[in-house]
């Protein structure tokens, strides 16, 4: 049974059956939906790393999670977690299983609206959590939000991290239209929680939590950010939400963007369970320090320093930008496959401003930029020919960039996070998955 298909439709005439195909699959299964306390997080960027620091936040405050993330890196158990916890494989396999009778049905029913792969994976989740019993579902919407599968769910809270250009073939070529997308997600009634977004997406969003009564707090404006703490210190965020303050450590390695998505999970939590202050802030002293982004700035190594991220939009890009000059290494080797929807150019130049030299590869078959595709955009945007390499095979232009790097050198590979997971697939010791709830 195959479920990735290819829909000849465009993106937005699909508008009038987007939820048909994930509605009917969740009614052949008892709606597990239904009345499933859910978080609903969208966004150009960030929101994935915004549903791992809330699911940090709520699990230290004894609360059962369970998480819906996509992509993912290594193993499709990735996308489904249950109280912090990657799925089992065999539990993975055994959900699925449960699942197929009922897509085979539906797609010899009609094969034109039936479940897509993500419907499938999104019905998966619900299903999982509903019987998990979990506090909290931590749902991540995949493209867009309004015709997304995941919003499917009645949510107890909304989040919009961030609205960039991006899926433009999809979701429209301004920011208004792709916040129009992203604002699909906010409910009646349902509080929504915002990064700082560009003016235009924010009357977007603001129009449609009036439209709603949907109550709006914005990072930058009701939720405030303060400012980083004194030189010398380690990175650390305070954040007031409704007149309290809350304060936390965070990783060594936290860029300014994954600051403002811990701020944005404070937040969410806030609103969730912000009743007890105190347990929330004793809970914010245990979970964020620690916590695990992979894939998301992830530092593999130092000296040489071996860096990890999945940028993909020309502010994430900057981000990542900024946090090599703060390791400030003596060179950068760039390893950069790119989705074919992506400006490269654009997008990179950041980067190559830091690039010593350039590996351009392609990480995944169907989604990725061919690598001699890429190789021509990045030396049209004025990148020495000379000083890059086309190497189609990711794995190998992980391991060829890490065999050459000096002691005081910096290894940065990004553009995807199918690239992000190629390199911790080719960089980290293969073990066996720890035994872990489904």
């Amino acid at each position: 049974m195959s479920l990735v298909r290819d829909d000849p439709r465009p993106y937005q005439a699909r508008a009038a059956l987007a939820q048909l195909p994930v509605q009917a699959l969740l009614s052949r299964i008892g709606d597990p939906h239904a009345g499933l306390p859910a978080v609903h997080i969208a966004g150009s960027k960030g929101k994935g790393s915004t549903a791992l620091y809330l699911e940090a936040i709520l699990e230290a405050m004894g609360l059962h999670t369970g998480s819906f993330t996509s992509p993912h890196l290594q193993r499709w158990t990735e996308r489904f977690r249950i109280g912090g916890e990657e799925s089992e494989p065999a539990a993975f396999t055994a959900l699925m299983a449960r699942l197929q009778p009922h897509v085979e049905q539906l797609l010899a029913a009609n094969a034109a609206t039936a479940p897509s792969f993500f419907d499938v994976l999104t019905a998966a989740a619900l299903l999982l959590f509903a019987e998990r019993g979990v506090d909290y579902a931590i749902i991540e919407a995949g493209i867009g939000g309004r015709l997304d599968a995941t919003n499917a769910v009645q949510p107890r809270l909304t989040c919009i991290t961030s609205v960039e250009l991006e899926h433009t073939d999809k979701l429209g070529t301004t920011i208004a239209a792709i916040a129009t997308e992203k604002a699909g997600i906010i409910k009646q009634g349902v509080p929504i929680i915002t990064g700082p977004l560009p003016d235009p997406a924010q009357s977007v969003v603001r129009a449609r939590a009036a439209a709603t009564g949907a109550p709006v707090s914005a990072l930058g404006c009701e939720i405030i950010l303060h400012p980083r703490a004194a030189a010398g210190m380690g990175p650390a965020v305070h954040v007031s939400v409704d007149g309290r303050d809350y304060r936390a450590a965070l990783p060594a390695n936290t860029s300014e963007a994954n600051r403002h998505n811990a701020a944005l999970a404070i937040a969410c939590a806030h609103h969730l369970a912000g009743h007890d202050q105190l347990r929330l802030q004793q809970a914010l002293t245990r979970a964020l320090a620690d916590a695990s982004l992979p894939g998301r700035m992830e530092l593999l190594g130092e000296h040489p320093w071996v860096l990890v991220d999945g940028a993909h939009t020309p502010a994430s890009a900057r981000a990542l930008a900024e946090m090599l000059d703060r390791i400030a290494p003596r060179r950068v080797h760039l390893v950069v496959s790119l989705s074919a929807a992506r400006d490269a150019g654009t997008l990179l130049s950041p980067l190559l401003a830091r690039a010593y030299q350039v590996s351009v590869t392609r990480a995944d078959a169907t989604r990725s930029l061919p690598s001699d595709r890429l190789a021509e955009a990045i030396i049209d945007s004025g990148y020495p020919a000379s000083r890059l390499r086309t190497i189609p095979d990711p794995r190998q232009a992980v391991l060829e960039a890490r065999h050459v790097l000096a002691a005081d050198d910096l290894l940065c590979i990004t553009g995807s996070m199918y690239m992000a997971g190629v390199a911790r697939e080719a960089l980290l010791a293969r073990a066996p998955a720890q035994s872990q709830r489904p």
